[in-house]
C-alpha cells in the first residue's frame, strides 16, 4: 500500500509545528501527488485560522506551491457547529477553498450552549469513560448527517473521536452523498468492530495522517494496522496506490464558479 496524497494536514497557522514550505518539502520526498492544508475552523477558540489571516495564508501556501512543486489544495478542517449541521466554512468561502473536511472539536464557538455538550461534555464523558446518552448520540448522529447533506463536504474526520455517534448511520449518509470517511493514522477513531460495521455499508475512505509536523506527513502506519486487523478491501481507500479521490467541492465549484 502506497499512501497517494494526504488530506489533513496542519501548519503553524493553527496547531501545526511546521510551514507549509517544511511540509510540502517533506510531501516532496515522499512522492505524493498532492498534500491537502487544512487547518482548524475559523470557530476554534484558540487554534483556528483566522479570516484577516487568510490573504496571507493563501499567498504563503501559494508561493511554497511554487517553490516546491508540490500540487496544494487550500483546504480547512471545518468545526461542526450544532445539531442543525452548522460548520465553519460556507458557500461564501468556496471560491477560495479547495478541500471541505469537517470534524467535530472541543472548544469551539457552537451554534447554541446545548450543542456544546457534542464537545467539551462528550470529551469529558470519553476522558472519564462515562456511557454517552442515547439523546447524545442521537443530537452528534444528526449534527453529522445534515453537514453532510447541507454542504459539499469531502471528508468526515476522525468520526467519533472523543464524541459519540451512530457511525453505521453516519457512514450510509456519507456513501448515499459521496463523502469521505477518513481513516486516521494519527489516533484509533473507530474501534476494529465499529470499522468493520462502517465498511459494510459500502462507504469509501481516504488514509490521512492529520499531520501536526513535517515528519509526520504521509504517515499511514497506524491506519494500515487497523486496514490489515479489519480486512478493509483497498479498493474503497481512493488516495493510494496512484488513485485520486473525487472531491464534492470540486464538483460544486465546477458546477458554479
Amino acid at each position: 500500500m502506497r499512501l497517494t496524497a494526504d488530506y489533513h494536514t496542519h501548519t503553524v497557522y493553527s496547531d501545526g509545528e511546521n510551514t507549509f514550505l517544511e511540509n510540502f518539502r517533506r510531501a516532496k520526498e515522499l512522492g505524493l501527488a498532492e498534500i491537502g492544508c487544512t487547518e482548524h475552523g475559523f470557530s476554534h477558540l484558540f487554534r483556528g485560522l483566522k479570516r484577516r489571516e487568510l490573504p496571507k495564508y493563501i499567498l504563503e501556501l501559494r508561493a511554497a506551491e511554487k517553490e516546491t512543486g508540490m500540487r496544494a489544495l487550500l483546504g480547512l478542517e471545518s468545526n461542526l457547529r450544532g445539531e442543525s449541521g452548522l460548520c465553519d466554512l460556507t458557500e461564501r468561502d468556496y471560491a477560495a477553498f479547495e478541500l471541505f473536511v469537517v470534524g467535530i472539536h472541543v472548544l469551539v464557538r457552537f451554534e447554541r450552549m446545548f450543542d456544546s455538550r457534542m464537545g467539551l461534555g462528550s470529551w469529558l464523558r470519553s476522558e472519564m469513560h462515562i456511557k454517552p446518552s442515547k439523546s447524545l448520540v442521537r443530537q452528534t448522529t444528526r449534527a453529522y448527517i445534515r453537514a453532510v447533506e447541507r454542504y459539499p463536504v469531502d471528508i468526515i474526520s476522525h468520526l467519533n473521536y472523543c464524541c459519540f455517534a451512530d457511525v453505521v448511520e453516519v457512514a450510509k449518509c456519507c456513501r448515499d452523498y459521496g463523502t469521505y470517511l477518513e481513516l486516521s493514522s494519527k489516533k484509533e477513531h473507530l474501534s476494529d468492530e465499529e470499522l468493520a460495521k462502517v465498511a459494510d455499508t459500502g462507504v469509501r475512505f481516504v488514509i490521512n495522517s492529520d499531520a501536526h509536523s513535517a515528519d509526520r506527513i504521509g504517515d499511514s502506519a497506524l491506519a494500515e494496522e487497523q486496514i490489515a486487523r479489519v480486512g478493509i478491501p483497498l479498493g474503497r481507500i481512493d488516495n493510494i496506490d496512484g488513485k485520486m479521490p473525487s472531491f464534492r467541492l470540486a464538483a460544486w465549484r465546477k458546477e458554479h464558479l
